[in-house]
């Protein structure tokens, strides 16, 4: 089969040889993750990425190879017509029309396919978790533990609609790049400024009009005493109106509903401190501003931002990626029995040692596996000849619990990204309910706990205070601090002490 003239030169040659291997590699590839079930998540960026453009690259030498050709021609290095001329009558055009057409039907086709199989991978769980294992393991790991392991990352971090999954393939760009040449933060924030609102992606499922009554909620902790004493708290939240035919006329998703609007001016780009928030009653118009007393906003600063209006991720801000802090996933593992609330002082120990900062994983564990076992040797030595594998068995459970929740390498952990559901380690609803923010009226945004939520027992499980349904106990801390929890905020003690 004869081609024209013009296409017998180097360029055009290698082009061709690039082509055609790079069709066959897709070939072999698709058949082996296709009928072999093979390659894991990379064969996916080969098959669909990596194959596709080495086949488009070779493609496009040859004509480049033939311009090329014809140039030396034209200028008389050769000796050739340079016109374009296309003959059907002439056996070598009805070739090269042949192999021109098929080979762009075949081409087409496979673009389709490969572009359509692009487009899913891309949009794969595994494409955002994996690709970039370091970078996005913390992320990826949180994920699958959350309450939204089973829907897709772009389905919140993109959502619907062309224009922001045209954004979003441009950012990744930029972060290709920053993967490629070691640019990228350690830990990566939070694209708090960038999230699209919450009802373009978290209303598509929980849309307000569905949200539920109170809930019962059940948190079991250990105390850091030689017996790890278990203390349960179960409590009633007022997630919504005591009856869901009422909606969220009251309870904690009043906050967003369609008849009021809330507003605030954050002081800080992580809204950890709100000194300013607009309330609106959507139906009457009546307006209220509460200002922190403490640490009011000039007016000049007022004038000059743009305030916020409330939605679902100023409180719910780790939907998908929650990292548990030391005592909250340690707790964790001993209920489940991961760690054996049995061993005298375990919970104390993992305190001390997860109290330390670790540059690497491979370090963390094995200063687990150490300390662990040095202070059971000098303090429990009876106890490590009769129950080594009891220990062995907590020092796997600690290390677990700690890899599910701390990523040394990116620098990834509790403290780092703020969790504003709740009042623990971060102000969370304290931010704005502290009995501080005041309205010129002299109104004030409640610190009283009984607004979210209603304590029905609580106690060792041997003296479990109870009270009916309908009525509330005053909460009782674990550890003896007087009165000082109704005075100053969580955070003031545990993000400072593990207990």
């Amino acid at each position: 089969m004869k081609l024209p003239e013009s296409y017998y030169n180097r360029t055009s040659y290698i082009g061709t040889i690039i082509a055609a291997i790079s069709l066959l590699l897709m070939l072999f590839v698709f058949i082996i993750a296709t009928f072999f079930m093979a390659g894991g998540n990379y064969i996916g960026l080969l098959l669909y990425m990596v194959l596709p453009g080495l086949l488009v690259s070779g493609l496009l030498l040859i004509p480049i190879g033939m311009f090329f050709r014809r140039r030396r021609i034209s200028s008389g290095e050769e000796i050739i017509s340079h016109r374009v001329v296309i003959d059907l009558n002439n056996y070598k055009h009805r070739n090269a029309a042949l192999v021109f057409g098929v080979g762009t039907l075949i081409f087409l086709i496979l673009t389709s396919i490969g572009s359509y199989e692009a487009f899913h991978y891309t949009e794969s769980n595994q494409f955002c978790g994996t690709l970039c294992h370091q970078v996005m393991d913390p992320e990826y790991v949180t994920y699958q533990t959350s309450a939204h392991a089973r829907v897709k990352c772009v389905e919140c971090h993109v959502g619907p609609g062309a224009d922001f999954y045209a954004k979003s393939k441009l950012s990744g760009l930029y972060q290709v790049y920053a993967v490629l040449f070691n640019k990228y933060p350690r830990p990566i924030p939070t694209p708090i400024s960038s999230l699209r609102p919450a009802r373009e992606t978290c209303e598509q499922c929980h849309w307000p009009e569905k949200f539920y009554p109170n809930r019962i909620r059940n948190e079991r902790h250990y105390l850091a005493d030689s017996a790890n004493t278990q203390w349960d708290i179960i409590y009633r939240m007022k997630i919504g109106s005591s009856h869901s035919s009422q909606g969220i006329s009251e309870g904690i998703h009043w906050h967003i509903n369609s008849k009021v609007k809330i507003e605030y001016i954050e002081s800080t780009s992580d809204r950890e401190i709100i000194p300013w928030v607009k309330y609106i009653n959507l139906e009457s118009g009546d307006t209220l501003i509460y200002q922190n007393t403490e640490e009011p906003l000039d007016e000049e600063t007022i004038m000059a931002s743009t305030p916020r209006t409330m939605d679902c991720i100023d409180c719910h801000n780790r939907p998908s990626h929650k990292y548990l802090a030391p005592q909250d996933y340690i707790d964790h593992a001993i209920a489940k029995g991961e760690i054996s609330s049995d061993l005298p002082e375990i919970k104390t120990i993992a305190m001390q040692v997860l109290g330390e900062h670790f540059t690497s994983l491979d370090t963390a564990l094995m200063n687990i596996k150490a300390k662990v076992n040095e202070f059971y040797n000098e303090n429990y030595p009876e106890l490590v000849e009769a129950k080594q594998e009891l220990i062995n068995h907590s020092i796997e459970g600690i290390s677990s619990a700690f890899s599910h929740n701390e990523f040394p390498e990116m620098g990834a952990n509790w403290d780092k990204y703020p969790n504003h559901i709740g009042h623990m380690e971060y102000n969370g609803c304290f931010r704005c309910h502290d009995n501080m923010h005041v309205a010129d009226n002299g109104k004030t945004i409640s610190r009283d706990c009984n607004l979210c939520h209603t304590i029905l027992q609580q106690g060792t499980k041997d003296n479990m205070m109870a009270v009916a349904f309908s009525d509330s106990l005053e909460f009782k801390h674990p550890v003896d601090i007087d009165e000082a929890w109704k005075e100053y905020a969580c955070t003031e003690c545990h993000r400072q002490l593990f207990w």
